[in-house]
């Protein structure tokens, strides 16, 4: 067990923000769902709440520092980009393996006895994931466009066609993978991480009834930055112009991290002018691709997704490094609360 961690104990919810203090931390927090579960993360925080089975909610909160603190010159537009999508896999691996452990579990899994072989198992199968990722929307179109473009076609038809197939491809995948039955609930959790967002962003009360009255739907959600990876390859693979050969279309892929940055610095924008009218066409697709990657969450999913919320915006010590803890709501009598204190002290939550 690790030195840095805390001893589980009941955390006081953190006094509900007024809409313009809410306004001024706008881009600081952002979401993702787990299984069983949503982590969030602030500037300063990570915090993952995931309900067991025995209908508690565990809570995993942690310091968070990007590289780009430490090193600022790496803060620059499109570079940061791809620097933000390498730390945010990174999060979300581990996330996902917190969140299997607890939401499979009956007794409270430490969440640093995750061993090697699961961890390159994890990573082994998100290489491959992402391998497979650019071959499907990435080398297929290609294949597809040169069965339907003639030779005598310009480069400009070739790569609209090109973008229009990988589109259609991605549309055609989201929902097939929709109608899969485990997937349901993380849609619903993913459903349960916007609509906590718009909840601090408003200044409303951060539970279940204040996210209640708010939308599924976000500019900065993460199908909308995948939206925006398929509409800006369009415009960089036209200036790369038509593939001849397995080395321009090898090329394609290495451009792809560029493309990533470009799209960070798109959904960034979005998320920051979303009331534009001149940027509303460009967010409408993103916005209606959530409806296929989220759905209404019930009131125990929004309760989840506040408790990692209010996690993040908890202030800490300043020697905190990270906790694990039940999140119980004040509604629990001491004795409950005794209780999960005295498991936390016997180990059984680390």
């Amino acid at each position: 067990m690790s030195d840095t961690k805390e001893s589980a104990t009941t955390v006081d919810n953190p006094a509900s923000l007024d809409s313009s203090e809410a306004k001024t931390m706008d881009l600081a927090v952002g979401g993702q769902a787990l299984i069983e579960g949503v982590m969030m993360r602030s500037p300063s925080f990570l915090a993952m709440a995931v309900r067991t089975p025995d209908g508690r909610i565990v809570v995993r909160k942690k310091t968070f520092g990007s590289i780009m603190k430490k090193l600022p010159f790496l803060n620059i537009p499109v570079l940061r980009g791809g620097i933000h999508l390498i730390e945010t896999m990174g999060l979300g691996i581990d996330a996902l393996m917190f969140s299997a452990d607890q939401a499979t579990s009956e007794d409270r899994v430490d969440s640093s006895k995750t061993s090697i072989k699961d961890t390159l198992l994890m990573w082994g199968t998100v290489v491959v994931s992402f391998a497979l990722s650019l071959g499907l929307f990435f080398y297929v179109p290609i294949l597809l466009t040169d069965l339907i473009v003639g030779e005598g076609a310009g480069s400009l038809v070739w790569n609209v066609v090109d973008g229009i197939i990988r589109v259609a491809m991605f549309v055609i995948y989201l929902l097939a993978v929709s109608k899969l039955p485990d997937m349901a609930r993380v849609f619903q959790y993913h459903g349960a991480e916007p609509k906590s967002i718009h909840a601090f962003e408003n200044g409303k009360s951060l539970d279940a009834d204040g996210a209640r009255p708010f939308t599924t739907l976000h500019p900065r959600c993460g199908t909308s930055f995948l939206f925006f990876v398929m509409l800006i390859s369009i415009f960089v693979f036209a200036l790369l112009g038509r593939p001849e050969d397995i080395a321009d279309r090898l090329q394609r892929i290495a451009f792809v991290p560029v493309i990533g940055g470009l799209a960070y610095e798109a959904i960034k924008l979005s998320g920051k002018y979303a009331k534009a009218w001149f940027l509303k066409p460009v967010i409408l697709p993103g916005l209606l691709l959530q409806k296929i990657t989220t759905s209404e969450p019930d009131d125990e999913q929004l309760t989840v997704g506040m408790a990692a919320l209010r996690a993040v915006l908890t202030p800490e010590a300043d020697d905190f490094k990270e906790r694990v803890y039940y999140d119980l709501p004040e509604s629990e009598n001491s004795e409950e609360t005794e209780s999960a204190a005295n498991l936390a002290n016997d180990g059984d939550v680390s």
